[in-house]
């Protein structure tokens, strides 16, 4: 048997904030942060919308598409940088939310990375037999550690959770091959500053972007034993428009075989995998017997990609 995704869900905050209502707050224009970024809108969880209010219904749009229940699981799994508090983490409250009495429960700080890395954690726990079923979240309150006057950087940041139930699939199913890594020496170009704003350096980003994100696709395309013309859906973290295209014609790929939900989203962080992944298979643009390959970079500086044949 293989381990694989039985179910994705995702959830975002219902109010809309658009470039032209950026227009109003910084001084910035609709133009420029699409033809540099690929926004057009974000979602913002206003006061009465948590972290934890996000994740709880993401894990419940996953786990109704999965056809399991909360008490089934063993582990839950929450990527966040954002959680409501610094203690109890973010998948503590969850399972209580959801009642899954069995599941331990902790986060995961890898930043936008940090989907990818809570699936590879569950994937190893559930190789070695010691939890059938892992709930893996990404969720992300970044609005809340923007600087709304820096105009670089609060035109790409969004709210919103994504998640998926993984467990045993089907023989030949499931992820093939995993690539991790990360760079400490590079967290100077994106981090939280004392006044809980997040500060990057786009220049920096974009450079180690554009030459980690094909190498990390290429490495586990590799360690598959396949091809890039096998790939049949490629679902990156959804930063910014420039760096997915410039890393996808580094990769190889088609531009109608890439997820592109940044239009509508912007940048959730470890959100916005999870989110696209969700969207894309509701839709039926991922089907059995796919390919896929989910890749994330960001803050630590930090990467990681997955190569899986979907199914279950």
């Amino acid at each position: 048997m293989g381990v694989g995704i039985l179910g994705t869900g995702h959830y975002v905050p219902p109010e809309v904030l658009t470039n032209q209502d950026l227009e109003k707050m910084v001084d910035t224009n609709d133009e420029w942060i699409r033809t540099r970024t690929g926004i057009s809108e974000r979602r913002i969880a206003g006061d009465n919308i948590k972290n934890s209010d996000m994740a709880y219904e993401a894990a419940l749009d996953a786990l109704n598409e999965a056809n399991i229940k909360a008490e089934d699981i063993g582990l839950i799994l929450v990527a966040t940088v954002t959680g409501d508090t610094p203690m109890p983490s973010t998948a503590c409250i969850i399972q209580e939310r959801l009642g899954a009495k069995q599941a331990a429960a902790m986060d995961i700080g890898a930043a936008c990375s940090g989907f990818i890395y809570g699936m590879v954690t569950a994937s190893k726990f559930i190789e070695t037999n010691m939890y059938k079923h892992v709930l893996v979240i990404g969720v992300e309150k970044l609005s809340k550690i923007t600087d709304w006057t820096d105009r670089n950087t609060c035109v790409l940041f969004g709210d919103g959770a994504g998640a998926v139930v993984m467990g045993e699939v089907g023989e030949n199913l499931g992820i093939l091959s995993i690539d991790l890594g990360a760079n400490g020496a590079g967290g100077k170009h994106l981090y939280e500053d004392e006044h809980n704003h997040l500060i990057q350096n786009g220049r920096e980003v974009f450079k180690f972007a554009v030459r980690k994100v094909p190498d990390s696709v290429s490495n586990a395309i590799e360690k598959a034993n396949i091809t890039k013309e096998e790939v049949d859906f490629l679902v990156p973290h959804q930063a910014n428009i420039r760096i997915m295209n410039a890393a996808r014609e580094r990769i190889g790929i088609s531009e109608e075989k890439m997820a592109q939900s940044i239009v509508k989203y912007g940048n959730t962080s470890a959100a916005s995998i999870p989110i696209a992944l969700s969207e894309e298979v509701k839709n039926g643009k991922i089907k059995d017997q796919d390919v896929v390959v989910l890749v994330g970079f960001g803050g630590g500086l930090t990467w990681g990609s997955v190569v899986l044949r979907w199914g279950r």
